[in-house]
């Protein structure tokens, strides 16, 4: 007994011996250990409580807000819990946070220089969260090239799903300060121009009946009201006569612009070809300045009967 009270009294005096001070505050390995406890509890409970609150949503489906809704305000109340744990478990262990006032300087430069960027992209994330102009499912096209499904939305990132299943994290801020081309944000619908070309003095209006049908072999294609395919005429090219077919599509188009544009060029090539009509390709001029140039044109070789070539 007395070799585990000396243990102990070891034990003790190891967890309050002071190891630095914050204004009046002693900082001592027991308070430090009892401040790890609470914003691992705090933690612990932000989540649970934002998983009871998507779990109650599903479970009053049609009765609650919408999906987006529901995800923006679980993240907001977890984001509260975590700085209302942080603040109560500081109080908790014995802090005085008025003496972390005398780091707010350093904490000010520390923001003005090597955080500047994660201390936007936090205040970024708040501002999506709030505004709700971006939500889990939407299909966006970044400024930087990036595009694909919002899979995830965090305090300091954004984690971007692309049709190659490739997860891209995005700093906040880049939805907040570049240009972000949201393809699901309001409308279901979106018309898509699809570019092609046939050779001069081909019929115009044999091509339009082409670029319709192939409009109307496509699974993506949305037709009804004020929507419907057509076949435009929109430049004299070089070497083609440049058309363009023009198609409305629903939300599952809308998500792979890639396989949905090669569809319609694969149903344009076949509709065309049936149609007899010559996709051209590129064609030059070549004019010499000096010297000349022989040409001898052959006669076709015609294989025999026997095989033999005459």
């Amino acid at each position: 007994m007395e070799t585990l009270d000396r243990y102990w009294g070891v034990i003790r005096a190891f967890l309050t011996q002071s190891w630095f001070t914050i204004g009046q505050t002693e900082v001592t390995p027991e308070r430090i250990v009892a401040l790890v406890v609470l914003l691992l509890l705090s933690w612990w409970g932000a989540l649970a409580v934002e998983r009871g609150i998507q779990h109650i949503s599903r479970s009053r489906a049609g009765k609650s807000m919408s999906e987006p809704g529901v995800y923006a305000l679980g993240r907001i109340v977890r984001y509260l819990i975590w700085i209302l744990g942080s603040i109560i478990g500081l109080n908790f262990i014995g802090f005085d946070l008025g003496s972390l006032a005398l780091m707010g300087g350093a904490i000010g430069v520390g923001i003005g220089f090597g955080m500047q960027s994660i201390f936007s992209n936090l205040i970024s994330g708040l501002v999506i969260l709030l505004e709700k102009t971006l939500k889990i499912g939407d299909f966006v096209d970044l400024q930087s090239g990036v595009m694909g499904r919002v899979s995830e939305i965090n305090m300091r990132y954004t984690r971007i799903t692309t049709n190659d299943a490739v997860d891209v994290i995005v700093p906040n801020s880049e939805f907040i300060n570049g240009r972000v081309v949201n393809w699901t944000y309001g409308e279901q619908y979106r018309r898509m121009h699809i570019p092609f070309g046939v050779a001069y003095g081909s019929d115009k209006d044999r091509v339009r009946e082409a670029g319709l049908a192939a409009a109307r072999s496509v699974e993506f294609t949305v037709e009804g009201g004020t929507r419907s395919a057509e076949v435009w005429l929109v430049s004299l090219g070089q070497s083609s006569l440049d058309f363009q077919l023009v198609v409305w599509v629903g939300i599952v188009g809308l998500r792979s612009p890639g396989r949905v544009t090669a569809t319609y060029l694969w149903a344009l090539e076949t509709e065309l070809r049936k149609a007899g009509i010559e996709i051209p390709f590129p064609q030059r001029d070549l004019h010499m300045r000096s010297g000349r140039i022989e040409v001898q044109l052959l006669e076709p070789v015609v294989p025999s009967a026997a095989g033999a070539v005459k």
